[in-house]
C-alpha cells in the first residue's frame, strides 16, 4: 500500500518523497491504528490524513476548529482535484442541504467539520449512513485544558465517536504540545493504544530574535524598510493595537491590511484572501488570525506585543517559512506585556483552574524573553525535546557579548528568595533586596531579614529583572495561580554551596545606577550644574526645579547634540527644553569642542527657542470635570508646624503648582500639602500632574504601586486613554483617578496616541 501512497504523493501533490515522519504516520492509519501525531508547523500534517483518506473507501471526517482552516483546505484540495467539502455557520440553508446531499451520493472523499456540528440530529442520522474509515482530528491540542487553545466543543468528541456504530481509526494531529498535553489529548479522545508519532519540534530554518528597550514604531519601520519585497504577520495582542500599527505602517506607504474579531465577516475574509494573493504583503493582526493558513512564503513574523504561552507563540512564528526558506520571527519584548496578557487572562477565563493553567504558561513565556540561552534550545526543551545543538543564528546566539561573573549577586538574591519560604512574589522579594520602605514589607517585619538591602544601590526594576532572570535560567520557580509566588529551584544549591558560577551575558545584565565619580564628578557635570545654580539664583527658584541631579547626570553621560536627544533624558520634558534647552545644549557642544571651562556660560545672544516658541505644551488631555480621588480639605486650614512653615516661606515666590512639588519632595502627603495650603486634594493631585508634565521628576511610587501600575496600563490597552471612567471601570476600587492619571502621565499614552 505505501507503494500506491508514494505514487498519489506525486500525482497528487507533486512531491517526489515524504517528509520525516510522514510516511510512518500514513502507515499506521491504513493499518487501522489510533494515531496521535505531533509535527511542527509546516510539517505536512495535512498530507497525513488526506492521503489514507485517497485510497481508503468512503468518506474521511477531519474536525477542525476554524472557518477559515477549512476553507483553506476544501479549497487546497480542490484544486488538486480532491473532491471535499466542509460544514461549518458559514454556509447558508441551501449549501448546507447541497453538501447533504453530496455526502449521501459519496461525492466527497474528505468532509471538514466544526465540533460543535457533530452534535446535531441532523448529522447523527446522516453518520449512521455514511462509510467513515477515518477520523482525523485536526489542531487536537483544542481538546486539552492543558493546551494553549483549549476549546470545550472538543471534549465532546469522544462522546460522539463512541456512539458511531462501527468506531473507524482516529487520528489526532497538533503541532505544539508538551508531554503533559500530549498525554491529556490521548485520554480525552479515548484513543486507543496509539501510534504516537514526535518529529520534531526544532524548525532550523527560523532565526529567532527577541528585542527590548526600543522605540517599537522605529524599530519596525526599520526592520521593514530591508525587506520592502517580503510578506509578513504583525501580531499584536489587541484589536487596539493592530488598529494602530496597521494604520502607521499604511501611512508609510505599506501594502498593509488588518485581521481581528472586531471586523467583519467580510472584512477578515477579504483581508485574508488579499494576504493569500500576494495583493497584500504585510497583515497585522491578532491570534485570530493564521491558524491553518497555508501561505508558504511568509518571510518573517513580527510580534508586536509577547503572546500568552510558548505554545501560541511557536505555532504563530511557525507561519514564517512554511516553505523551509530561511525566516525571520522577531519578539519586541517588554515587561509590561506581561501585565497586559495577565489582565486578558482574567478578563477571559473564568474557571479558576483553567486561569492559573493560563498564568503559569504566561510566565513560562516571559522566562523564554528573558533567557540568555539559545531560543531554539529553549522551546524544544519545553515540548520536551533534549539534545538539540544551539541553532547557531538566533539573537542569543548571535550575542557575543562577553559573560560577567555575577555569582556573588545570585547568592545574595538567591539567599533572599531562600529566606522568604515561597510566601511572596518577585515584587516583594526586590522590595527586600532593595531595603523598601513599603508600608506591607514593615508590616511583616522583613526589614528585620538579613538580606534587607543587600542591592539598596541598583532600581527596583533592576532587581525584579535580575530576579525573573534567575527564574527563566532555572534558579528559581514561579507558582502557578493568581498571585505566583518565588521559591528556589534545585539548580540554587550548587549555587549557594559555592560550587557553581552563574554568568551573564553583559548586554543583558541589570545595569546599575551610576554612582561613581566617573559621572556624577565630571567636568561636564560640575558645568552643568554650575549652570543650573547660576540660573535657579536669577529665577528665584530652588535649583532642583531646573533640573534633577540625576538628569545632569544622564545629560553629562549621554552628552546630547540636539533637542531630540536631551528629550530622551529621563526627567527632561518638551517645556524643560524650550525654556533651557538652547543653553544646556550649548554647554554639552562646548565641552565635545573642547573649549570649555566649569564656569562659563553661554551668553545673552544665544538664548533662543530649540523646539517651539508655542507655550502651550504638550501635556496629557485629561478629562474635565470629573472627581479624581477625595476632594475638599478641612473647613478651616491646618495650622502649619515649624518646619512646614518654613517650607511654605522659602517656597512662597515659586508658581503654585511648585510650590505643592517641593512641600511632596520634602515628604509631605498630598493630605498635608491640601490642608496646609488650604486647598482641595484635587488641586494638588493636578499641580504634581502639571509639574511632571512640565518636565519635573516625581516619584510616582508613592501614588500607585508597580502591580497597580501594571494593571493599570493592560486597562488602557483595553480601554484606550481617551476618558479615564471606562479605564476605572475595568480596575479594582482601590485604584482611584488619580492613580490612573499618575500612570498615564509617567508613559505619556495621551500624548503618543494624539
Amino acid at each position: 500500500m505505501m507503494e500506491e501512497a508514494q505514487r498519489l504523493l506525486k500525482q497528487v501533490y507533486g512531491y517526489d518523497a515524504f517528509r520525516k515522519g510522514q510516511s510512518e504516520i500514513i502507515e499506521g492509519l491504513l493499518g487501522s491504528h489510533d494515531t496521535l501525531a505531533i509535527l511542527p508547523t509546516g510539517g505536512g500534517k495535512s498530507v497525513c490524513y488526506q492521503l489514507p483518506a485517497l485510497m481508503l473507501p468512503g468518506t474521511t471526517i477531519v474536525v477542525s476548529p476554524l472557518i477559515s482552516l477549512m476553507k483553506d483546505q476544501v479549497d487546497a484540495l480542490t484544486r488538486l482535484g480532491v473532491p471535499a467539502a466542509y460544514l461549518n455557520s458559514s454556509l447558508d440553508a441551501s449549501a448546507y442541504r447541497e453538501v447533504m446531499r453530496g455526502l449521501t451520493q459519496g461525492a466527497y472523499k474528505l468532509l471538514y467539520v466544526a465540533p460543535e456540528r457533530l452534535d446535531g440530529t441532523m448529522f447523527e442520522t446522516l453518520a449512521s449512513q455514511l462509510q467513515i474509515p477515518l477520523i482525523a482530528i485536526d489542531e487536537a491540542h483544542c481538546v486539552s485544558q492543558w493546551g494553549h487553545d483549549f476549546r470545550p466543543s472538543y471534549r465532546q468528541l469522544a462522546h460522539w465517536i463512541g456512539r458511531l456504530e462501527h468506531r473507524p481509526p482516529v487520528a489526532a494531529f497538533t503541532a505544539t504540545a508538551t508531554p503533559e498535553v500530549s498525554r491529556d489529548i490521548a485520554d480525552m479522545l479515548g484513543l486507543r493504544e496509539p501510534n504516537v508519532f514526535v518529529t520534531g519540534f526544532a524548525r532550523t530554518n527560523l532565526s529567532l530574535s527577541v528585542v527590548t528597550g526600543v522605540d517599537k514604531r522605529k524599530f519596525l519601520r526599520d526592520f521593514l524598510r530591508q525587506r520592502p519585497d517580503q510578506s509578513g504577520i504583525i501580531y499584536a495582542a489587541t484589536r487596539k493595537e493592530v488598529e494602530e500599527v496597521c494604520a502607521d505602517l499604511q501611512k508609510l506607504g505599506l501594502a498593509a491590511d488588518k485581521y481581528h474579531g472586531g471586523l467583519s465577516d467580510n472584512e477578515r475574509a477579504s483581508a485574508q484572501e488579499n494576504f493569500r494573493f500576494d495583493d497584500i504583503r504585510i497583515m497585522v493582526a491578532t491570534n485570530a488570525f493564521g491558524m491553518g493558513i497555508d501561505k508558504p512564503n511568509v518571510r518573517f513574523v513580527v510580534h508586536w506585543q509577547m503572546p500568552s504561552d510558548v505554545e501560541s507563540y511557536y505555532q504563530e512564528a511557525g507561519r514564517a517559512g512554511r516553505d523551509g526558506e530561511e525566516s525571520d520571527c522577531l519578539l519586541m519584548f517588554e515587561p509590561q506585556d506581561v501585565q497586559v496578557q495577565r489582565f486578558l487572562i482574567e478578563r477571559g477565563t473564568q474557571d479558576p483552574q483553567r486561569r492559573s493553567i493560563q498564568s503559569s504558561k504566561l510566565y513560562t513565556m516571559m522566562h523564554f524573553a528573558r533567557t540568555d540561552r539559545c531560543l531554539l534550545q529553549y522551546i524544544v526543551s519545553y515540548f520536551g525535546e533534549a539534545d538539540v545543538t544551539p541553532c547557531g543564528k538566533c539573537s542569543n546566539c548571535l550575542d557575543q557579548s562577553e559573560k560577567v561573573d555575577m555569582t556573588e549577586e545570585a547568592r545574595k538574591a538567591l539567599s533572599c528568595v531562600g529566606r522568604l519560604k515561597g510566601r511572596f512574589g518577585v515584587t516583594m522579594a526586590a522590595k527586600v533586596l532593595k531595603g523598601s520602605r513599603d508600608k506591607r514589607l514593615l508590616e511583616l517585619g522583613l526589614d528585620r531579614q538579613s538580606t534587607y538591602g543587600l542591592f539598596s544601590n541598583w532600581a527596583e526594576k533592576e532587581i525584579s529583572d535580575w530576579l525573573y532572570w534567575l527564574v527563566a535560567e532555572g534558579y528559581m520557580r514561579i507558582s502557578d495561580g493568581e498571585y505566583p509566588t518565588v521559591s528556589l529551584a534545585q539548580e540554587a544549591l550548587p549555587v549557594l554551596e559555592g560550587s557553581k558560577t552563574v554568568m551573564r551575558k553583559r548586554s543583558t545584565a541589570a545595569k546599575r545606577r551610576a554612582t561613581g565619580p566617573s559621572v556624577s564628578n565630571s567636568p561636564l557635570f560640575e558645568a552643568l550644574r554650575e549652570w543650573r545654580r547660576q540660573t535657579a539664583a536669577k529665577e528665584h527658584v530652588p535649583p532642583f526645579m531646573l533640573f534633577f541631579d540625576a538628569a545632569l547626570r544622564e545629560i553629562a553621560d549621554v552628552a546630547p547634540a540636539n533637542s531630540e536627544q536631551l528629550l530622551g533624558v529621563k526627567g527632561v520634558g518638551e517645556a524643560k527644553v524650550r525654556k533651557y534647552g538652547f543653553e544646556v545644549l550649548e554647554i554639552v557642544r562646548r565641552f565635545r569642542e573642547g573649549g570649555a571651562s566649569s564656569g562659563e556660560q553661554p551668553s545673552d545672544s544665544f538664548r533662543a527657542n530649540p523646539v517651539n516658541s508655542d507655550d502651550s505644551g504638550s501635556g496629557l488631555a485629561l478629562a474635565q470635570g470629573t472627581s479624581f480621588g477625595r476632594t475638599g480639605s478641612a473647613t478651616a486650614p491646618t495650622p502649619p508646624d515649624d518646619e512646614s512653615a518654613a517650607l511654605l516661606e522659602e517656597n512662597a515666590e515659586l508658581p503654585s503648582h511648585y510650590q505643592s512639588l517641593a512641600l511632596l519632595q520634602a515628604g509631605r502627603s498630598l493630605a498635608d500639602i491640601a490642608a496646609l495650603r488650604d486647598m482641595s486634594r484635587v488641586t494638588v493631585e493636578n499641580h504634581i500632574i502639571r509639574c511632571a508634565e512640565e518636565g519635573e521628576e516625581v516619584d510616582w511610587r508613592a501614588f500607585v504601586t508597580e502591580e497597580q501600575e501594571g494593571l493599570v496600563l493592560a486597562a488602557v490597552q483595553v480601554a484606550g486613554a481617551d476618558k479615564l471612567r471606562p479605564i476605572k471601570d475595568l480596575l479594582p476600587e482601590e485604584i482611584d483617578y488619580f492613580a490612573i492619571k499618575a500612570v498615564l502621565t509617567k508613559h505619556n499614552l495621551a500624548s503618543k496616541q494624539g
